[in-house]
């Protein structure tokens, strides 16, 4: 309660047992509907990478970046370290930052399928301008508008799978998000590998083609149902509870409802949700949302994917192989993403992190050995080692695609309680976006100054992390998402922070 004052006290008791119901074809396919946003996140992380190592691209807009490209004798390590090229791939990421942060009350105040609206409308208008684009503004201020529809999606998304799953699946539902990721991912891959042929205008079917998912986003938002969760909050209690026995399958959720009513309560009760996130009831929750993006994005996961034909290339492949070797790895990101999917509500959260963060740092270690003995500044690997570099990445993605990947989403997302979930998931996905951001500012920048180092600097990130969830992180598999607030109160360390 803000303030300090006087108000309901949320959720009182604990009464998972007491939840009704099954799974129903009306809330999978909602969910998969919804899932669609992360498809944005995915087709521009995919697509930014290949189109910078286009020659038509950069000789057009980069053309330095163009010219130390093909001088024979640049330095592999540094031959694409550019500013200007950074802030193409990074400008997006501050945009969504921003937007995130403006998402937050209208995905409080209008509803989940508001701020889905939003945002693929906005990702529709920085895709045509992108596509569009003559000079370098015209380019950015596209990237700005993908950003911006980033940001919405990024936040409403997962809070609306969070939702309207059932608790026993809420884990595999939410990783749908992930799924649409890793599946865009691969698919702008591909895209990138047949549209390298089509020159010199290739790269503008590349980027233009973004408009697609971010159409399906936005009828899917409209067509959508809101989430029970946010019409009850919302004052809109007969339709909320219609719509959660719908999803739900029966007439029986008089727990879950209960349940959502308290918390709703609650919820109205606060005027500055940011503000009381701040509190030190909410002190566990705002320490993750910060830490899970945080520590997702310091896997180096993203600087691989987005910059994987860059990073290819600089490691001696050809042209086309660096955008084959990059598809390969988008497939392998997004068939690992089923083995979380699957094993998540059997498993558990804190397993999957634990293990994935260890693969991790092996592969990472292992790379950047193999780099620092058999790759000089000037020379190329042998193809023997440039395949077991290639298995090694598609090793290390496919940890990150059953482990941090879905759930640096996931948890932050089933975390907070409903007064301070929208708010919640700003401040996720604004520290996501940021950190993104910083990474994909610098890391030409890293590779140019680190070399081979950069992935060992990945891999002590990833030992803080796997150390971080094995002593901080409560296992919320299984737990009802209105009733989080009991699982903190039970952790050796939480409840001391809590009080």
């Amino acid at each position: 309660m803000a303030g300090g004052s006087f108000g309901p006290a949320g959720v009182a008791k604990e009464r998972a047992d007491e939840y009704k119901g099954k799974v129903t074809a009306y809330v999978v396919t909602a969910c998969i509907v919804a899932a669609i946003g992360g498809s944005l996140f995915g087709y521009d992380i995919g697509i930014s990478g290949g189109v910078t190592s286009m020659d038509a691209f950069l000789e057009k807009f980069f053309p330095t970046v163009y010219r130390n490209k093909t001088h024979a004798h640049e330095n592999n390590y540094c031959k694409y370290n550019n500013q200007g090229l950074a802030a193409f791939t990074s400008s997006l990421y501050l945009a969504g930052l921003v937007s995130s942060l403006v998402a937050s009350p209208i995905t409080r105040k209008y509803g989940r399928r508001g701020s889905i609206i939003c945002g693929g409308s906005c990702f529709i208008i920085g895709a045509t301008l992108d596509a569009s684009a003559v000079n370098l503004p015209m380019l950015i201020l596209g990237r700005i508008m993908l950003g911006f529809g980033i940001g919405f999606g990024n936040q409403a998304v997962p809070l609306y799978l969070s939702e309207m799953a059932p608790t026993h699946l809420r884990g595999g539902l939410n990783m749908m998000f992930q799924l649409a990721t890793t599946l865009a991912i691969f698919t702008a891959n591909m895209i990138n590998y047949g549209t390298e042929k089509l020159r010199p205008w290739g790269w503008r079917l590349s980027l233009g083609l973004a408009a697609v998912p971010a159409i399906l986003m936005t009828i899917g938002g409209i067509l959508l149902p809101e989430t029970p969760n946010s019409l009850i909050e919302r004052g809109k209690l007969e339709k909320g509870k219609k719509v959660l026995e719908k999803i739900r399958g029966t007439t029986d959720v008089y727990a879950e409802l209960q349940d959502i009513i308290d918390a709703s309560e609650m919820s109205n009760s606060i005027e500055h949700p940011f503000r009381n996130i701040l509190e030190k009831r909410n002190r566990p929750q705002l320490v993750m949302a910060i830490c899970m993006p945080t520590f997702q994005i310091l896997t180096g996961i993203n600087s691989i994917l987005f910059y994987a034909p860059v990073l290819f290339q600089t490691m001696g492949f050809g042209r086309n192989a660096s955008l084959y070797s990059s598809a390969v790895t988008g497939a392998v990101l997004a068939s690992s993403t089923f083995i979380s999917i699957a094993t998540v509500d059997k498993w558990g959260r804190r397993a999957l992190l634990i293990t994935g963060g260890i693969q991790m740092v092996v592969c990472q270690v292992i790379v950047a050995i193999i780099l620092g003995l058999k790759l000089g500044s000037e020379s190329e690997l042998s193809k023997t080692y440039s395949i077991l570099v290639v298995v090694i990445i598609c090793l290390f993605v496919a940890a990150f695609g059953w482990s941090w990947g879905p759930l640096g989403w996931t948890v932050p997302s089933e975390i907070f309680p409903l007064e301070t979930r929208s708010a919640g998931q700003s401040i996720t996905v604004a520290v996501n976006l940021f950190f993104t951001f910083i990474i994909g500012q610098t890391f030409l920048f890293l590779v140019c100054a680190l070399k081979f180092g950069i992935f060992l600097f990945f891999a002590g990130w990833i030992t803080i992390m796997t150390f971080f969830v094995y002593f901080f992180l409560p296992e919320t598999k299984g737990v009802p998402i209105e009733e989080m607030i009991f699982l903190w109160k039970r952790h050796w360390f939480w409840k001391r922070i809590m009080v």
